[in-house]
């Protein structure tokens, strides 16, 4: 079983809070299971702060049997158009072709048995909805438990409605939660009547109990019936339940100090999770300092008003959504919230800036957890800057300087989204301009995508000479490059690609594209048959990789290397050199890289004897290719040696033997398959695989002993351009 947060991190048994922090619910826990055990759909609904995320965690933990558990947190989104970008990215899928999210989904997910949790569904259930129904109609080995204040509203969905927490059991957590504050309570008559006050409603009795180390529970009993007083005209019966969620928060925030109620409200401007280098620039100024932030950040955090969490980029903060939209009403009545979205946005371009500019140093792969960890937030900085009247300048800037995430950690479907959306404006800025449009002609080749590749970066070269920016000139006329090589135009692409490469060199250029640049030279050089010149060139890529700490290019300079290996009769280098190359590629979620190297393993498997082994490799690469694109770039020459590597195998096992050995490969799975490839031996599920029965038969082909070279498209870009 498989049970994880956004982004594949665990959720089961002691590594999450929600599933360590769990008080009362058996009865409902048992009833959700059973729910759960006859439909596939099945939705926990109530008002907020109820405890329903908690819940359906828990039971996804505890009702998965033999499935995968995935759990996609939905309050982040702001635009029901990335539900599915949302799910594809929660599920840790790659895809690199110009399809759908969607239709990535019933690809990658054919087959596979797993209980989705959908949570946080209020704010987008028709795209929600639209989704579920088509997944579930598609995928027989998918259930799915959404989580919201209303259900979906589908033909054979389960509605959970969960309510608030009895007697016992909520004084059961306010005690508990009390402990976690260090300070000790006893279940007495104030306890059982504040908890009955705050209609046993978990997030509400949470607040309460972030309250004691300064009042007593007779003391937050007396300030919280003022509150209800106020509210209700002086009743004190029969409140209703969801007016009481919205009373303890704003009594909650009532009893914050004005700066604590200030920092509250700025808050609001994140989507999802925040650091703290962010809320101190983001929320300070107008009142609060920014050497404040982090005092009254711990305020917040002690009243759990905001939730501490360690990531792999550090502590980050977040804020339950109700929470944060009681925050973002007062926010809104300030008058500054305006501001406070400029310095958000401004934030993000920054982060976004430096990211670009560390990529091409030791701090490349923090660099790509980082952007992971922050795209909720620079989607809504790329949301807000294409939103604005005079945003498209900075809309066009973010997007292009995102080119390393979009093309190296597998987003390349997302990157195009927003790219095709900042270029259809004429900001007035060119340089902005120029660099969204080259990249977005590098996403579109390495999506094989060919006709708006070389459109946008027509468009691009003819208005970089216009407005003379030698720069752009230079990642037009290397991108250029880059589609006569995967479309087999070796004169062509060498042409392009030198004339690129003397431009970089012109303007002072060096980073993970000018790197690129030199190995895709490499490449058309061994394909036009230059092996010596190849390696040469691969080889001062690997130094300068390795003098700057650069890991991505570097890949593709192993690459180059292997193949040389191999044409050399040197198995043991070869497969050296690709078990680093495919290690780093997978390490980036870069799936061009990773299928590539395993397709070369595969063949120096075969020299090596290991024909059913390298059938397997095959058929593992095969399942990867469709999430790329066109196997293989449909070139003459990337298929060589997978021509090369089949009809050997085919000539050791026959046929029959070499698709089955084929089959097993395909049902490995992306991240077995890589496991296995590294492994460098066959675990021993390779018994399954049956024998060759009666004479071995093969086809007649001749292997194709034309010479390829490297990996054609998985280049970096710029620092600055």
């Amino acid at each position: 079983m498989r049970v994880t947060q956004p982004g594949g991190t665990p959720v089961t048994g002691n590594l999450s809070p929600e599933l360590t922090a769990f008080v009362g619910r058996s009865a409902e826990l048992a009833a959700l299971e059973r729910a759960l055990g006859t439909a596939r759909l099945v939705t926990v609904t109530g008002p907020g702060g109820v405890g329903k995320s908690r819940l359906a965690a828990h039971t996804a933990a505890r009702s998965a049997g033999g499935d995968e558990v995935w759990r996609v947190e939905l309050a982040p989104v702001r635009d029901p158009e990335f539900v599915d970008y949302a799910v594809v990215e929660a599920l840790g899928l790659t895809d690199h072709t110009t399809r759908a999210p969607r239709e990535t989904l019933l690809d990658l997910l054919a087959g596979r048995r797993l209980l989705l949790v959908l949570d946080g569904i209020e704010h987008l259930v028709d795209a929600c909805a639209a989704l579920t129904a088509d997944l579930l109609r598609r995928l027989p080995g998918l259930r799915v438990l959404a989580v919201g204040r209303r259900p979906l509203a589908l033909a054979g969905e389960r509605v959970f409605p969960l309510g608030a927490l009895a007697g016992d059991e909520a004084a059961a957590l306010f005690l508990d939660r009390a402990a976690q504050h260090g300070v000790p309570v006893a279940d007495d008559a104030d306890v059982r009547e504040l908890c009955r006050r705050l209609d046993g409603i978990p997030l509400a009795l949470e607040l309460a109990a972030g309250r004691l180390r300064a009042l007593s529970p007779a003391q937050l009993l007396e300030r919280l019936d003022d509150r209800f007083r106020l509210l209700t005209g002086g009743g004190r019966d029969a409140l209703p339940r969801h007016h009481t969620l919205r009373t303890a928060i704003g009594w909650s925030h009532e009893l914050c100090t004005p700066r604590e109620r200030l920092l509250w409200a700025r808050l609001t401007v994140f989507a999802g999770r925040f650091d703290l280098e962010a809320a101190e620039y983001v929320c300070s100024g107008g009142g609060l300092d920014a050497d404040d932030v982090l005092d009254v950040l711990s305020e917040l955090l002690a009243q759990s008003v905001l939730t501490r969490e360690e990531t792999a980029t550090g502590v980050r903060y977040r804020m339950l959504e109700v929470v944060r939209a009681y925050g973002a009403d007062w926010l809104e009545a300030t008058g500054d919230a305006a501001r406070l979205r400029r310095r958000h946005r401004d934030w993000y371009v920054g982060l976004a800036t430096w990211c670009e500019l560390e990529w091409f140093s030791p701090r490349q792969h923090e660099v790509a957890v980082r952007v992971e960890a922050e795209l909720p937030n620079l989607r809504c900085a790329l949301e807000r800057c294409l939103a604005e009247p005079d945003g498209a300048p900075l809309g066009q800037y973010l997007a292009g300087s995102l080119w390393f995430y979009w093309a190296g950690c597998g987003r390349l479907s997302e990157g195009r989204h927003w790219l095709d959306q900042a270029v259809r404006e004429d900001s007035g800025n060119e340089q902005s301009r120029l660099k969204a449009l080259w990249v977005l002609g590098y996403v579109a080749i390495l999506q094989g995508d060919k006709v708006p590749a070389l459109a946008a970066l027509q468009e691009c070269r003819q208005e970089a000479e216009r407005v003379a920016s030698p720069t752009a000139v230079a990642y037009a006329e290397h991108r250029a490059g880059c589609l006569a090589l995967v479309t087999d135009d070796m004169a062509r692409a060498e042409t392009l690609l030198r004339s690129a490469l003397e431009r970089y060199q012109e303007i002072g250029e060096l980073n993970s594209n000018v790197l690129m640049g030199q190995v895709e030279l490499a490449m058309a050089r061994a394909f036009q048959g230059d092996l010596p010149g190849a390696v040469r060139l691969s080889e001062d890529v690997r130094r300068v990789c390795e003098d700057h700490g650069e890991r991505w290019a570097r890949t593709y300079a192993l690459y180059v290397l292997a193949y040389a290996a191999w044409s050399e009769g040197d198995q043991g280098r070869a497969r050296d050199l690709l078990t680093d190359c495919l290690s780093g590629a997978h390490a980036f979620r870069d799936l061009l890289g990773s299928v590539l190297a395993i397709e070369l393993l595969a063949l120096v498997t075969a020299v090596e004897g290991d024909a059913a082994e390298a059938a397997v490799l095959q058929g593992a690469a095969s399942a990867m290719w469709p999430s790329v694109g066109l196997p293989l770039f449909g070139s003459a020459y990337y298929n060589a040696p997978h021509e090369l590597c089949e009809t050997t195998a085919r000539r050791g096992l026959g046929d029959e033997r070499y698709e089955q050995c084929v089959r097993l490969g395909a049902g490995l799975g992306r991240e077995t398959a890589v496991r296995r490839a590294l492994s460098g031996a066959p675990p021993a599920s390779m018994d399954a695989v049956p024998a060759p029965r009666g004479p071995v038969r093969h086809t007649a082909a001749a292997p194709d002993t034309r010479e390829p070279a490297a990996s054609p498209t998985r280049k970096g870009g710029e620092t600055a351009g």
